[in-house]
């Protein structure tokens, strides 16, 4: 499941249950163009997962709670709770490994 955010009710409906990475991105991030893909090809690989991204310029509230001063940051988590944050960027292998470790 890959799904760009709307609105902060959307964001808290879907970080609610389950396991849920978000990639905190903007279309002028050029590592954050970079990161998509990956990013994409994980949804396909990891379907227990649930994907979503957030552009930080249209969803400002979401940045400012999540305090995202850089870009892309990457959280996972985990039942509504946020149990390990990445700042950067990560190829496919790492991101994985982000997950898997932080489950």
């Amino acid at each position: 499941m890959y799904i760009n955010v709307e609105s902060y009710e959307q964001f808290n409906e879907l970080i609610a249950s389950g396991v849920t990475l978000v990639d905190f991105w903007a279309p002028w991030c050029g590592p954050c163009r970079m990161l998509a893909p990956y990013i994409e090809q994980v949804s396909e690989e990891m379907p227990q997962v649930k994907v979503i991204k957030v552009n930080v310029d249209e969803q400002e509230q979401i940045a400012r709670e999540f305090q995202i001063s850089a870009i892309p940051t990457v959280m996972l988590f985990v039942n509504n709770e946020k149990v390990a944050t990445n700042v950067g960027f990560m190829n496919k292998p790492k991101i994985i490994e982000f997950i898997e470790s932080n489950l």
